[in-house]
């Protein structure tokens, strides 16, 4: 287990050097001057050549991506161009918006798949099972925010239980925090919950038809019996990767949610960031989204050792 872990751990370091070097070169290579669209297209030459020192853009790019990745290990993100504020107090800011959401939606997700998933494989080829894939192509089919606009007009326009967007801040109290994520994550969670109801069912559907159920079948258990005690924990592999894959998902995929409900998450810092020419909060921001998924899917490998002890010897 411990060479599994040291060997996943390596992974994750390289992914990030390799993040790192993409994200960099991708946004340095956006045009326009930060300095030049801060001070609008009359700024003198001398005055943009003293913010960009001020800045520092006037450094060289490696100069500029050494600093930045060791400000980072740090725990120093920088600052930002446009609000002259640390980007690491922006982020904390956001991230209490964005990563409850995420949370929020993954539990969502959980509940809503596993039962379906679970039922679907029980009853195969029966009109329950019919039913739940029927339900779970339309949500595959359909994107996520419109499901979010569906939601709004049902629930916020016409029942009045929710606001249409924003958030009121968790200084208010959790319950109101808590009700302003609840459309987003609902819009969220449904495509995901579809795809990872059907990655249930095929998962069990597959153990069900083994030897070691046949043969567990034979000693007297129900087919009940059987998909709970012996099918479900061996099916949760491919369905642990699928969480993993979707909590990324939720967590970097958030923005166009973000946008449709105003929330003042990291995906609307990001758009705000690119609209201004922010670079240093682009590539921080992103860098961190970055991160968290690289440390998800290493617990996710961490969690495929647990539940499957083969994943630990090597062979």
């Amino acid at each position: 287990m411990i060479r599994y872990t040291a060997t996943r751990l390596i992974s994750l370091c390289i992914s990030l050097i390799v993040a790192s070097l993409v994200i960099f070169t991708v946004v340095e290579v956006f045009p326009g001057d930060p300095a030049a669209y801060m001070l609008g297209v009359n700024a003198q030459p001398d005055t943009v050549a003293a913010l960009r020192a001020e800045l520092g853009l006037d450094m060289s790019r490696p100069a500029r991506y050494l600093a930045w990745v060791s400000g980072m290990v740090q725990g120093d993100f920088g600052q930002s161009y446009t609000y002259r504020t640390p980007v690491s107090q922006m982020i904390m800011d956001r991230i209490w918006v964005s990563l409850p959401l995420a949370l929020f939606a993954l539990v969502l997700t959980v509940l809503i798949a596993f039962p379906a998933g679970i039922y679907a494989a029980s009853r195969r080829g029966g009109a329950g099972d019919i039913g739940v894939m029927g339900a779970t192509q339309l949500g595959v089919a359909i994107p996520n925010f419109w499901f979010a606009m569906i939601l709004v007009l049902i629930f916020a326009i016409h029942l009045r239980w929710f606001s249409a967007g924003g958030f009121p801040g968790w200084d208010k109290g959790l319950w109101p925090g808590i009700k302003a994520l609840i459309l987003p994550a609902v819009a969220l969670a449904l495509p995901q919950a579809a795809i990872l109801s059907r990655v249930m069912r095929s998962s069990l559907l597959d153990m069900l038809g083994e030897d070691f159920i046949r043969t567990a079948r034979a000693k007297g258990l129900s087919r009940r019996q059987a998909l709970w005690r012996h099918a479900l924990r061996n099916a949760m592999i491919p369905v642990l990767t699928i969480i993993g894959l979707q909590f990324s998902f939720l967590l970097a995929g958030g923005i166009v949610i973000e946008q449709v409900f105003f929330l003042p998450g990291l995906g609307r810092l990001i758009f705000q960031a690119i609209s201004a020419r922010d670079l240093i909060v682009v590539e921080s921001v992103v860098m961190l989204l970055v991160f968290l998924v690289i440390v998800v899917n290493f617990a996710v490998d961490i969690a495929y050792a647990a539940v499957d002890p083969r994943l630990r010897v090597r062979r």
